[in-house]
């Protein structure tokens, strides 16, 4: 029975019952890395970490077990609270999987964490970049008290990397930006304006992700959103 007080050796021998071949195969029709799969659905996984609750001591070992199901549920039973910037850095230096990086991104907002946004973005590994803008995109929903501008200043390290024109990197950019774009009448603006000087570029990359985002940004239930 899982529970609080499962340890990691619990969980990880309780993920190994569920495996299933099948949808391991099914998996890698989006992309997602199983090389160490077990081919257990985020749903499932999502119950379990329920019933686990947090423990960030356990988390920590669930990531070191480099098992895909266990780092997912290391990702959502470690405690924001505890999570350090070293500590951070450490997991991301494993990054090798968007859907690990789309999870990861949301604990590390939920730590606050945001300091990170810049050294990730600089970073030329692809998923650690992605993390960068995947962490933006994540904080322009998540973070409804923070002040626009917390997010505003971030449209200048979308410019500098829509021309990066690896999927992972430029899908994440596109999102960061569309994010943004939607979180409130303040944030529009500046993100429609960057959005239209990307999609004029030379760049096919900032060009795609400018189209991308001007086409959401102006839609008539985005601006009717905003304006209510």
């Amino acid at each position: 029975m899982i529970g609080p007080s499962s340890s990691a050796d619990d969980l990880i021998a309780h993920l190994g019952t569920l495996r299933s071949a099948e949808k391991i195969s099914a998996m890698r029709r989006f992309a997602i890395v199983t090389d160490t799969a077990l081919g257990i659905s985020n749903p499932d996984l999502q119950t379990i970490a329920r019933a686990a609750r947090k423990n960030h001591a356990r988390a920590r070992l669930l990531w070191d077990s480099n098992i895909r199901e266990a780092r997912l549920l290391a990702l959502w039973t470690a405690d924001p609270k505890l999570l350090t910037e070293a500590e951070a850095r450490r997991w991301a230096d494993d990054f090798n999987s968007w859907e690990i990086v789309d999870t990861a991104a949301d604990l590390f907002v939920e730590a606050r964490l945001l300091v990170l946004i810049n050294d990730f973005a600089r970073d030329d590994r692809e998923f650690v970049r992605r993390t960068a803008f995947a962490m933006i995109a994540s904080a322009a929903v998540h973070l409804k008290k923070e002040p626009d501008e917390t997010l505003l200043v971030f449209l200048p390290l979308i410019a500098a990397y829509a021309t990066d024109p690896r999927n992972f990197v430029r899908k994440a950019v596109n999102w960061a930006l569309r994010n943004i774009g939607k979180r409130s009448r303040t944030c529009h603006d500046p993100a429609l304006a960057l959005a239209r000087e990307m999609a004029a570029s030379d760049d096919k990359t900032a060009r795609w992700i400018g189209k991308d985002a001007v086409k959401e940004l102006t839609s008539e239930n985005i601006l009717a959103r905003l304006k209510g």
